[in-house]
């Protein structure tokens, strides 16, 4: 069998096995492995596979995962999200709407110290809601806006996606940081704009259903209760951005520095301390098994040379660079209605990072793509992990209506996605500045 035609046979099988439940790291394993064995032999895919998980432990850039890990399980645990959101609200001095979009920015701010789109849209669900429904809200307005602003927590840095895709495609985490800042800070306005629309049609159309303004709060006393958020803020990516700090050093500072101000405010006793050790390790655990699987399904499908044939096809049937992006724009955001981001990035990337590069892309810049387009995913059916998030813990608030709900904010992220595509330097400018 040509080496080509086992690896769309692999791939096919291995989006098989994931759509049947079967664990990423499993499914991704057991495919590379079978896969490497029959083009170069098992006894060599045996050493390869024994192999992976040294180069893993020699890879210095991984060391930052578990540490921004571990400050995100701590910033959750010291529960943050609620004076972010009680500062974002303050701040926009009780306007009609101020609800939704403090939710959305209260989303971005715990996006900056948690970096996981899923723990932000859990927390802010269970702080934001409540007090949207109360206020008046529809339901539906309620649940889009935190999912979207949730899905803030993997493009505003630290980002968990990020990190994965700078191991997997052998990148700068500090440059993927930075590349990533001022999209997201875009896209929290772009949230926030569609949220004022919904928010207007509400207001004119349904006026007996408007949500009505929510309470004043003095904004000074607010906003001198996320003096913390802003210090772990300022201390890790502002360290970074300054070049004080390399990503590894940033991140082991800001989980020592989110364990001492949790502890020194009275936000988090020893027990909450150890259950966020807990998490940290089993969700670093699971990482580490999924990024060596991912290792030996990227050695067979560069063995094949997919990529390269899938970039001559492409450069001979005429299609241009903005053809091939927008082409990957559409292939991705249809894997993000069946497949989970993680298994999105490791599935693909070695097929489309080298395509891209062929292209002149650069992969900077695509990490920050591929993460908004993972976004997407997070807010549409079937998959849609936000929703089923917020639906676990606002059962009152059915399916439909949380679908119905995030379906407008989608026009958030295509608009950053054709932003980037006519303006790269909107990623890459910040980066730029390192050099």
């Amino acid at each position: 069998m040509e080496p080509i035609t086992l690896s769309w046979i692999g791939i096919v099988v291995l989006v098989a096995l994931i759509m049947l439940r079967m664990p990423v790291a499993v499914a991704l394993g057991l495919v590379g492995y079978v896969g490497y064995g029959l083009v170069e032999g098992f006894h060599r895919a045996s050493l390869t596979a024994g192999a992976a998980p040294i180069e893993l432990a020699q890879a210095y850039s991984f060391s930052v995962v578990p540490l921004f890990t571990l400050m995100g399980a701590v910033a959750a645990s010291a529960g943050l999200s609620s004076d972010l959101f009680r500062a974002s609200n303050a701040l926009l001095r009780g306007t009609r709407g101020s609800l939704a979009i403090a939710s959305i920015f209260a989303s971005a701010l715990f996006g900056a110290v948690c970096g996981s789109s899923v723990a932000t849209a859990l927390t802010m669900s269970k702080v934001s809601i409540p007090q949207m429904l109360a206020a008046g809200y529809r339901p539906s307005l309620a649940a889009g806006s935190v999912a979207a602003g949730g899905t803030l927590g993997i493009l505003i840095p630290p980002s968990l996606i990020l990190m994965i895709y700078a191991i997997i495609a052998q990148q700068s985490v500090a440059e993927l940081f930075m590349a990533a800042l001022v999209p997201g800070l875009v896209l929290t306005v772009l949230y926030c704009a569609v949220a004022l629309l919904l928010v207007r049609r509400t207001s004119e159309g349904e006026a007996d259903a408007a949500p009505a303004p929510a309470p004043r709060e003095p904004v000074l006393p607010a906003l001198a209760r996320i003096w913390h958020v802003v210090l772990l803020f300022v201390v890790t990516l502002g360290g970074i951005y300054a070049g004080w700090f390399t990503p590894t050093e940033a991140a082991a500072v800001g989980a020592l520095g989110a364990i001492i101000l949790g502890i020194a405010l009275r936000r988090m006793g020893l027990r909450d301390l150890a259950l966020s050790f807990t998490e940290t390790v089993r969700l670093v655990s699971s990482i580490i098994f999924i990024v060596m699987a991912s290792t030996m399904f990227s050695y067979f499908i560069v063995q094949t040379g997919v990529a390269d044939a899938i970039s001559s096809a492409m450069l001979s049937a005429g299609i241009g660079a903005t053809g091939v992006i927008l082409l990957l724009c559409a292939v991705y955001i249809l894997m993000g209605c069946f497949l989970e981001g993680v298994a999105m990035i490791l599935i693909t990337v070695p097929i489309t990072l080298p395509l891209i590069l062929s292209f002149g892309f650069d992969p900077v810049w695509f990490g920050v793509m591929l993460v908004i387009l993972i976004e997407i995913g997070l807010i549409t059916p079937p998959m849609g992990m936000n929703l089923f998030v917020i639906r676990a813990v606002s059962p009152g608030i059915t399916i439909a209506q949380m679908y119905r709900g995030a379906f407008p904010f989608l026009a958030a992220p295509l608009v950053l996605i054709a932003m980037l595509i006519l303006w790269p330097e909107l990623a890459l400018w910040l980066p730029s500045q390192l050099h």
